[in-house]
């Protein structure tokens, strides 16, 4: 084998790595980004405008919220909402920072089942941006929704009159350092 078809080989090599590498750092936003447009994994999907059509059916919408790891509390107004498919719902939640020091978060969220995050539509939410929370201060959130009236032919999400939204909070990544 001559110098050059081993150079060539070596090149190839060293590109293969450093296109795994950065397929690697890519997949975490692609994915992210992906299940955002389809609301594949039970992410639910945002609206810009409120649903034109409403159906006499209803869904029975269920809220859970967690901390994780932070001294605060989390907790819905109203545990569950009936709203019917297509009218616009707007549920309250209160946060509470239990310590003394100001607390800089960021919530997330999901629903269940998968196949029907894709119906339940936010116009208004508090996740995903950072909040920053006084110690001791309590704090409410709004978070403006509708489910879809495409849920009730979708033949995935048909029956279920269930759905569960759960929020998350959590340390956020960009906190100042202390």
């Amino acid at each position: 084998m001559n110098a050059g078809r081993k150079n060539l080989i070596a090149i190839a090599c060293v590109l293969g790595v450093m296109g795994m590498t950065g397929a690697a750092f890519a997949a975490v936003p692609l994915y992210r980004m992906f299940c955002q447009v389809t609301g594949f994994g039970g992410t639910t999907m945002k609206a810009d405008k409120a649903s034109d059509t409403v159906l006499e059916e209803t869904v029975l919408v269920r809220f859970d919220t967690n901390v994780r790891g932070l001294p605060m509390t989390f907790k819905a107004e109203q545990s569950t909402q009936r709203v019917r498919i297509g009218e616009t719902g707007l549920a309250y939640f209160d946060v509470t920072n239990t310590s003394d020091k100001p607390l800089f978060v960021r919530a997330s969220y999901n629903v269940s089942p998968e196949q029907t995050g894709q119906y339940f539509l936010k116009l208004q939410c508090f996740c995903f941006t950072d909040q920053t929370i006084a110690a001791g201060e309590t704090r409410q959130f709004p978070m403006q929704y509708f489910i879809a009236p495409e849920l009730a032919t979708d033949r995935e999400s048909k029956g279920a009159r269930d759905i569960t939204l759960s929020y998350t909070f959590y340390p956020s990544p960009d906190a100042p350092k202390a």
